[in-house]
């Protein structure tokens, strides 16, 4: 590492420490009586974005970058906008877990996975996306390393021990070692590699794994020495500890939200729950923050299930959700094919993709709807989220988005039943076209729907 590197990221440590010992960070389980304050910039290039995470390793039978590079051309049709690719670094070996390893276990921040290909690759991989329109985010474990890095040899002191002076491993995941963040020579070793790889392969930011156990100023300080080398995206897979999105983050999970449109799904809870939950929202998050919504991801397809699974008949149903209220969408490898398969997490499964009838169809017409109307754009680029009321609303969620001239009103049967519903539309009637049928509408106080089992109706008023 450079001295003024070092310099650079020890002088941001101690700036943002300063701050955190003046300030208490609240959790997103604390609500308010006004959200907290973000001096995020958000780079332009997200405001209507989707986010497409890329398995490498079983989105094809080679499971290298080059060969994924292939697919490049029919997910710029699709419509998606930034490439979340999972950890692409060496895997441990020491304490493995199956054949190949989990993705998260790093032996080397600073170099790639052979079985996936050389550093030129990813920089190649990386040059065309840009050129097609994606931005592109890698996956960052900062939490913990694989026991053979080689930090254990040469900082065995930038790891927690135990009483007896071992290694610590954090919950069951016996293949990696926690980290110490109480040494800030760690610190700045850590930034020095996130800066790596923007140097070597201009990359866009970092989805970030496990964040929450880390002190909140280091993400400050890494934020902002990495926005000073070009402007930055960054993810947190985290959704309690909401200072994270102050500083440092764009975007976090809304994880509640999807545990929610599964229990709904699961008949465990209603359509009630979705108006409480976006309530409640309001008074946590300020207009701009980001959330991810998503209906799966490796972690849900690999461990709790396919989208089939959990969330039966109501699949379309809240995929639509997840692309029609606050928050950026998330479309996870496969999932745009009806990808129907636990894909092994520790072992090489390649995605099935000609043997499931596709959903790309689908998916595309939702990511067109979240690029045209404006209403759907991200953060205070789009419209707030303001429910409407029906007579159905334990079955029946029902809401509507503004942004300047364009409406999108949202109407939404997430139950077994055909259901007539009215719901009262507070603004002068208005003529709707409904997204996916073509049909017009006028639109105005106490309106009548018959709605099938987990039918949607979008109406725009900008078709």
């Amino acid at each position: 590492m450079k001295t003024n590197d070092l310099k650079k990221v020890l002088y941001a440590v101690s700036v943002t420490l300063s701050l955190l010992f003046v300030s208490c960070h609240p959790t997103a389980k604390k609500v308010r009586d006004q959200p907290f304050r973000t001096t995020v910039q958000h780079p332009e290039w997200s405001r209507k974005a989707v986010l497409y995470e890329v398995n490498i390793r079983q989105y094809t039978s080679e499971g290298t970058f080059r060969a994924f590079e292939e697919h490049l051309p029919r997910l710029k049709a699709l419509g998606v906008d930034i490439l979340w690719l999972m950890p692409i670094y060496p895997i441990g070996k020491t304490n493995r877990k199956g054949q190949l390893g989990s993705y998260y276990s790093i032996r080397d921040y600073v170099h790639t996975n052979p079985e996936y290909g050389s550093i030129n690759d990813l920089k190649h991989l990386v040059a065309k996306a840009h050129a097609m329109g994606f931005h592109v985010l890698l996956d960052w474990v900062a939490n913990h390393t694989a026991w053979d890095h080689t930090w254990t040899k040469t900082h065995p002191d930038w790891y927690e021990h135990d009483s007896t002076g071992h290694f610590v491993s954090p919950y069951d995941w016996t293949d990696v070692i926690q980290l110490n963040y109480s040494n800030h020579h760690l610190w700045a070793a850590m930034v020095n590699d996130m800066k790596f790889w923007i140097n070597k392969t201009d990359i866009d930011g970092f989805r970030c794994d496990y964040p929450g156990h880390i002190p909140v100023a280091f993400w400050d300080s890494a934020r902002s020495v990495l926005q000073s080398v070009k402007p930055v995206f960054m993810l947190a897979e985290d959704e309690e500890h909401t200072a994270l999105l102050e500083h440092s983050f764009d975007m976090n999970y809304a994880w509640e939200l999807m545990h929610l449109t599964e229990h709904i799904a699961q008949g465990k809870d209603n359509a009630s729950a979705l108006s409480s939950y976006f309530l409640r929202q309001q008074k946590i998050y300020p207009p701009d923050a980001y959330r991810l919504n998503c209906i799966t991801n490796h972690d849900e397809n690999s461990w709790n299930g396919t989208v089939f699974e959990r969330y039966g008949k109501g699949v379309k149903a809240f995929a639509i959700l997840d692309f029609t209220v606050p928050g950026m969408p998330l479309i996870y490898s496969g999932q745009e094919a009806g990808l129907n398969k636990k894909l092994r997490f520790f072992d090489k499964d390649t995605i099935p993709w000609n043997d499931t009838t596709s959903w790309s169809p689908f998916y595309r017409q939702l990511i067109q709807l979240k690029h045209s109307q404006q209403a759907l754009w991200n953060g205070n680029a789009g419209g707030k989220i303001e429910i409407l009321p029906n007579n159905k609303e334990d079955q029946v969620f029902s809401f509507i988005r503004k942004k300047g001239s364009d409406k999108v009103l949202v109407i939404q049967n997430l139950s077994s039943n055909k259901i007539k519903v009215t719901i009262h539309y507070r603004d002068q009637k208005d003529i709707f076209t409904e997204y996916f049928s073509g049909q017009t509408t006028e639109i105005g106080d106490s309106c009548s729907f018959q709605l099938f089992p987990w039918r949607s109706l979008v109406y725009t008023s900008n078709p």
